[in-house]
């Protein structure tokens, strides 16, 4: 790492890559995904360690937090609704979450084609035993961060979420082949 001219932290590795891709103009985006997707990295190799060996994806990890704080079971559909993913993305983690005993598929009773999701008292306790080492490796790894910064660096992470899902709706309105 080394700092620009304001200051701030900089990957020349990555600046230096950024010049063949960009122009002087639209290198800042560049190199502000690519340090996005650094830290997004350093956090979910964290995340992995506390997970033990244990295994679990983010998305795994996602949808048996959601099941959790759920009051009931769940539908696919919700779930990847809430998850911001595909019903079959959806599908391929309940299939990880109930193989390891940590969420139970239920048959709908309104609709018999359809299937419902609940988490475990396995996997309750898998959260448990998780929550830990997590929030430990999250404190280590934003340590020195005010909560003014913390509250700061989620606005503008959300921010590019939510420019990408305004595109995402612009271009899906736009395309003429889309369903």
């Amino acid at each position: 790492m080394a700092r620009d001219e304001k200051g701030l932290l900089y990957d020349p590795g990555v600046r230096r890559s950024m010049q063949v891709l960009a122009t002087e103009s639209d290198a800042g985006p560049l190199e502000a995904a690519a340090a996005l997707r650094s830290a997004w990295q350093a956090v979910d190799r964290l995340r992995s360690r506390g997970a033990g060996g244990r295994g679990l994806s983010t998305g795994a990890l996602d949808v048996l937090g959601r099941l959790a704080v759920s009051a009931d079971d769940l539908s696919i559909g919700d779930l990847a609704r809430a998850c911001g993913v595909s019903s079959r993305n959806v599908t391929g983690l309940v299939d990880t979450l109930a193989g390891k005993g940590l969420a139970e598929r239920i048959p709908d009773p309104h609709d018999r084609r359809a299937v419902r999701v609940a988490i475990t008292e396995a996997g309750r306790e898998w959260l448990e035993s998780f929550r830990r080492p997590t929030g430990r490796a999250m404190s280590a790894i934003f340590a020195g961060f005010t909560p003014d910064e913390l509250d700061r660096l989620r606005h503008l992470c959300l921010r590019v979420a939510d420019n990408q899902r305004r595109m995402q709706q612009h271009l899906d309105d736009t395309d003429p082949s889309a369903p």
